[in-house]
């Protein structure tokens, strides 16, 4: 299990340096008036310039990528109840995610910045969880009916 989390915490750098790139684009789609926006300018400012405040944002984007994929493996240890995976693997994402934010200046850094950008990540892991609950149950439903013979396999 350490190795797999370790082989896909390695993929998950450039995926989350991947991911990282199309969000900043869709955001300089939406507002930046034709411009390209790779970072809040009060990072840039924060970094002394614009190419250290991307470089900064690129390897925490990266190390993003990289927690979220590593900690994936949490969903396959099957004596842990799905109350349990969810919680651990939310805490440890959380704990990566916060900090990054708050570095990066994707959140104001007051106590109401922080509480937005948390309800933010809660409603988006949320909904990403329920959609991938509802797919599994739905694929789960499928294999179980298979084996009561209400369905024919495909073949």
């Amino acid at each position: 299990m350490k190795k797999q989390a370790f082989l896909r915490g390695f993929l998950g750098f450039p995926l989350g340096i991947a991911m990282g790139y199309i969000i900043t684009i869709l955001i300089s789609l939406g507002w930046a008036k034709g411009y390209y926006v790779p970072c809040l300018p009060e990072l840039a400012d924060t970094m002394g310039s614009e190419i250290n405040a991307v470089i900064l944002q690129t390897v925490l984007i990266g190390l993003l990528g990289s927690s979220f994929a590593a900690c994936s493996v949490i969903w396959e240890i099957d004596d842990w109840s799905i109350a349990k995976q969810t919680s651990i693997y939310f805490l440890i994402t959380a704990v990566v995610m916060m900090p990054i934010a708050y570095f990066t200046n994707w959140m104001a850094h007051t106590l109401i910045g922080f509480l937005i950008y948390f309800g933010i990540f809660v409603a988006i892991f949320v909904v990403a969880w329920l959609v991938q609950y509802f797919i599994w149950k739905n694929k789960i439903k499928k294999i179980n009916a298979r084996f009561d013979g209400s369905v024919p396999e495909k073949r």
